[in-house]
């Protein structure tokens, strides 16, 4: 990852672990706040994941050509993982069940520490279809999911939030493992769940960059890093459903995910915002016997790792942003090149008591080539202007930023509205995100 990268990140992740902010004058006009400092994500080596892939590759070809449940290659995948994760100082549970006369296997690890009441959890399915080696579907989540774990021991993370990581079997007999797992959970146990990320299929050889929208929070956090690196994202439609995400979902458990696409074909309009080849599936070797190493975007793997990353180091330190309820707008809005007019995100506030406070909070998170460029005020329900952002920040790009706002004499609940104009000609970009605290 470059160094421009590594900044850009830097700033996204600040805000969005934002903590306590320093108070600033009561003023109309807005100025930058402080953010409490936050561990950085790591760039997650993509030839370690590589490695992770190749070994389960030449396990396949020792077994079989496969690791699907039942066979000899998938414990023996679930005790290459197991190994890692132990010699890492991970807390391990080998989960057993039963599923088409065949015993089936689930690997939990926890991190030590952590609040054990507040769980984020991450995982992938670990086994194959018969046919082949599953090196794509699912060796890349799985892979990418265990150098992450290990990422986490390496940096010796104390994360506010516990975590823990899962890998599932027979989830293509019909996510038989987490199914297991999910249910054989007692009630105050899956109360204590703060999300589940899942990542099955992250480095399709022709990738699209899909981000689940189950949950507000953990979608934005997947947004917010792709935003940070300028690659555009859509909403993950395929696989709804359809992979170990819903498992946890069925129970009231918040989750998300990230994935490259399968068996669907790349549209026109996606290969010229994403690359690759049009008219041509995600992946052609879905399901297949050519589903192994040669069956891969390094790319892809890379972003879709370091996103994984910058999940768990974002959402495990994170902890509610005082001093009142939030409230957010994550939809995309286009902002036009200059001279056109000004566009608006709008925010309908309900269920707050009186007056905005005097240190209301606005987080601001727009891409765009060129921040100089860029006029950003927040207006509240009766038109008063409150001026965030005037053409600062010279040549940088993107505009992630918290600012603080005396809006004191506004009554909190109503329709705020965050608008951007492009002053200047020949830059583009849009409105990731914005979102508004009493």
């Amino acid at each position: 990852m470059s160094l421009s990268v590594s900044r850009r990140l830097a700033a996204v992740t600040a805000l969005a672990v934002a903590g306590l902010f320093a108070s600033a004058a009561p003023a109309a006009l807005a100025a930058p706040t402080a953010v409490a400092a936050a561990p950085t994500p790591p760039d997650i080596p993509v030839a370690n994941v590589k490695a992770h892939l190749a070994q389960l590759s030449t396990i396949a070809a020792n077994n079989g050509g496969n690791r699907a449940h039942g066979r000899a290659g998938y414990k023996a995948s679930i005790d290459y993982v197991k190994a890692k994760l132990d010699a890492a100082g991970f807390t391990t549970t080998l989960q057993t069940f039963t599923s088409s006369g065949a015993t089936g296997y689930n690997l939990i690890a926890d991190w030590p520490g952590g609040d054990p009441d507040s769980v984020l959890m991450a995982g992938a399915h670990l086994d194959s279809v018969t046919s082949g080696a599953g090196i794509n579907d699912n060796g890349s989540g799985s892979a990418a999911v265990l150098e992450t774990a290990l990422a986490v021991s390496r940096a010796g993370l104390q994360p506010t939030k516990h975590l823990r990581f899962g890998w599932w079997g027979a989830e293509e007999l019909g996510l038989v493992g987490s199914k297991y797992y999910v249910n054989n959970l007692p009630a105050a146990e899956r109360a204590k769940f703060a999300g589940y990320l899942n990542f099955d299929m992250i480095g399709s050889p022709n990738p699209g960059y899909f981000v689940y929208d189950d949950d507000p929070t953990i979608e934005q956090t997947f947004k917010n890093y792709y935003a940070g690196i300028g690659v555009p994202t859509e909403i993950e439609t395929e696989g709804d459903g359809r992979s170990d995400h819903a498992s946890f979902k069925n129970v009231g458990i918040p989750v998300g995910g990230l994935f490259t696409g399968a068996s669907n074909t790349k549209s026109t309009a996606q290969a010229q915002k994403w690359g690759g080849t049009a008219g041509q599936s995600f992946d052609r070797c879905y399901h297949s016997s050519c589903d192994n190493t040669a069956n891969i975007n390094d790319t892809a793997l890379d972003r879709n790792a370091d996103a994984i990353a910058y999940a768990i180091w974002n959402l495990g330190a994170s902890t509610p942003v005082p001093p009142g309820p939030s409230f957010e707008n994550t939809a995309d809005v286009t902002i036009p090149d200059s001279p056109a007019a000004a566009v608006t995100s709008p925010i309908t506030v309900s269920g707050v008591t009186g007056n905005a406070p005097a240190t209301t909070k606005v987080d601001v998170n727009i891409v765009h080539t060129y921040r100089g460029d860029l006029v950003v005020d927040l207006l509240a329900p009766d038109g008063t202007v409150y001026s965030l952002h005037n053409r600062s920040g010279g040549s940088a790009d993107n505009l992630v930023q918290s600012y603080t706002v005396n809006a004191s004499s506004e009554v909190a609940n109503g329709v705020w509205k965050l608008r951007v104009k492009d002053s200047a000609a020949q830059d583009v970009g849009y409105i990731n995100s914005w979102k508004i605290t009493f």
